[in-house]
């Protein structure tokens, strides 16, 4: 349950970030000192944040590490390995999901503002 929390965490902030950088980057000579400055801000704070939910990973990582330890007295070697083929792949398919789900909420905006524009 963790891992999924986590990861969710860094996804979402990883988008928010990215999104905030690609306003400033876009925000032409006109922008205002004030809006830039809330922009900054918005991304010092966001960059926070990540660095956080970075180290709630490392964290993670490391209390698997533990638990792997703990479960080769328990399972065979082969047990142990789908125990971490698991692990592995419950990651990769949440960041897949995370990313279906974006390109599915991209696809709705860009087809309603399609319906609009008709």
């Amino acid at each position: 349950g963790d891992l999924d929390k986590v990861v969710n965490l860094l996804l979402s902030l990883s988008g928010r970030l990215a999104r905030v950088e690609n306003v400033l980057s876009s925000l032409g000579e006109n922008a205002s000192s004030e809006e830039l400055s809330s922009l900054n801000e918005k991304r010092k704070v966001l960059a926070g944040q990540h660095e956080d939910a970075r180290e709630l990973k490392e964290n993670l990582d490391r209390r698997e590490r533990v638990v792997l330890e703990i479960l080769s007295n328990y399972l065979s070697e082969e047990q142990l390995q789908d125990y971490q083929h698991f692990v592995k792949m419950k990651s990769a398919l949440l960041i897949e999901q995370r990313e279906l789900d974006d390109k599915i909420k991209l696809g709705q905006e860009q087809l309603k503002c399609l319906m609009e524009s008709l």
